[in-house]
């Protein structure tokens, strides 16, 4: 496996109904294209071809090289690389490579992030190339977030599932908190009536001297948080969003939702929990450090740490204390989860399309796919594929359930589109400004909604500061 720095498959079950579904494709594909100029040629010093697959997640990574290895002894022809490039710097990495035609040959997408590639004709066309009888064996929700005109554009690989609450045990012990109690926290716009969450995260604050936040002489020098509230899109800020009743972007997906009530009254508790109660991490240090709450709870800093299924294996392998799971805080609209998908995208411009599209068969198929389960890495979105994901932590001792239990029972917030990804950029620094105080809340989301519509204005030709007509968009 290579990580960045910051900066015929042999199967059987659904592996063989997909190769066998698109051995046409395939054969059809890599006839009729040649290698573009520029693009990544990677024979190997053995004279077999490399096909390298890029993401982000580095347990993921582990089961991938897994999963290669069991299918190059099936296509010793074939070598995949695997390469890791941190999520901080993912996507402008991907840019870069893309623009200058050394793009890996398949690569990772999320649902912000892929419309731009789509637009840019960079990535192939699965139905084309596996069979549009392929994406039976995937889960529906992935399949529909990555169609864009009846085309599928990647091959599903993750099923995040919802977000819930990890629990520090001997923290709630320690304050009295019956872990049961937990599934119903509930917060309310300001504090107010109904608020169960602040007076317990109150309660699981201590400063140096022991003393709760809730004691007038908290002193804020913290050693033990209560909360991780900051600038978190999948884990935080969006999921109270839809508890607000809100959401990111309006039922289309062609313009941004964030200067209303709704999003106001999200914000502006997420911003006191931080400013006025002390109880989570201060801004900045938690905008530069995106790892820092995760941190801070594995190592016994932190008392609930709201986050999915991708934090998982990280707090089973770091956290040396007795821990679980609950369900996320609910809001004025109930409790309401982001839920999310990833693909593994093939580049069009790739030099050998034929073993690109294998690759991508494979990653598509149960005896591919299960490797990315079987040691509790992540969902797997190939559906026959998930059982040794539930098997592996049901054996560990781990309740999964809050986490699909959140999507199941109540209503999800959209997970952004295309034009948060072209947005992103203009967003996010008003959002950290906001969040350490140097904006007010309603400030911060009025010019945050206004930079956002004249970015992707912008993005897609038209003019800046007004809303785009583009279909593509809808």
């Amino acid at each position: 496996m290579f990580t960045r720095p910051s900066a015929a498959v042999g199967a059987t079950t659904v592996c063989a109904l997909i190769v066998v579904a698109s051995a046409v494709g395939i054969t059809a594909f890599g006839a009729s294209t040649a290698p573009v100029a520029g693009s990544r040629l990677t024979p190997s010093e053995h004279g077999e071809t490399t096909v390298t697959v890029r993401l982000w997640d580095d347990t993921v990574a582990a089961g991938y090289e897994k999963s290669f290895a069991a299918f190059e002894r099936d296509n010793p022809d074939i070598h995949v690389e695997v390469e890791v490039v941190p999520y901080v710097d993912y996507f402008d990495d991907l840019e870069e490579d893309v623009a200058a035609d050394d793009a890996p040959d398949v690569y990772w997408l999320n649902s912000a992030n892929y419309r731009q590639y789509v637009d840019g004709g960079d990535l192939v066309d699965v139905d084309e190339v596996l069979g549009d009888t392929a994406r039976r064996a995937w889960s529906p929700a992935v399949v529909d977030q990555f169609t864009s005109d009846g085309e599928l554009w990647g091959v599903p690989q993750l099923s995040d599932g919802g977000i819930a609450l990890y629990y520090n045990a001997t923290m709630l012990q320690a304050a009295g908190i019956d872990p049961a109690a937990l599934d119903d926290l509930t917060w309310a716009p300001g504090g107010g009536e109904g608020d169960t969450l602040l007076p317990a995260l109150e309660q699981l604050t201590l400063d140096d001297q022991g003393r709760t936040a809730a004691d007038p002489a908290f002193d804020g020098q913290v050693t033990q948080y209560g909360y991780n509230a900051g600038q978190d899109l999948q884990a935080i800020w969006l999921d109270y969003l839809g508890s607000a009743g809100g959401g990111l972007e309006d039922a289309t997906g062609a313009s941004f939702t964030l200067d209303t009530p709704e999003a106001r009254d999200a914000f502006q508790y997420l911003v006191d929990l931080v400013a006025v109660h002390r109880v989570a991490p201060p801004a900045a240090e938690t905008s530069a450090d995106p790892d820092l709450s995760l941190d801070a709870f594995t190592s016994g800093r932190m008392a609930l740490f709201q986050s999915g299924l991708y934090s998982l294996s990280k707090v089973d392998a770091a956290a040396g204390f007795d821990w679980g799971v609950a369900m996320m805080p609910a809001g004025p609209a109930g409790r309401v989860s982001v839920t999310n998908g990833v693909v593994a995208a093939g580049n069009a411009h790739t030099g050998h399309l034929d073993d690109t599209a294998k690759v991508m068969a494979w990653l598509g198929s149960s005896d591919g796919a299960e490797y990315i389960g079987r040691d509790g890495a992540a969902v797997p979105a190939v559906t026959s594929a998930q059982q040794p994901y539930y098997s592996y932590w049901a054996k560990r001792g781990v309740d999964v359930s809050p986490f699909f239990d959140v999507i199941a029972s109540g209503d999800t917030v959209p997970a952004p589109t295309a034009i948060y990804g072209e947005a992103q950029d203009a967003i996010t620094p008003l959002l950290d400004q906001m969040f350490a105080g140097a904006l007010s809340v309603d400030d911060a989301l009025a010019a945050a909604d206004a930079a956002g519509e004249a970015a992707v204005a912008e993005a897609r030709g038209g003019p800046t500061g007004q809303a785009t007509d583009d279909p593509a968009l809808k």
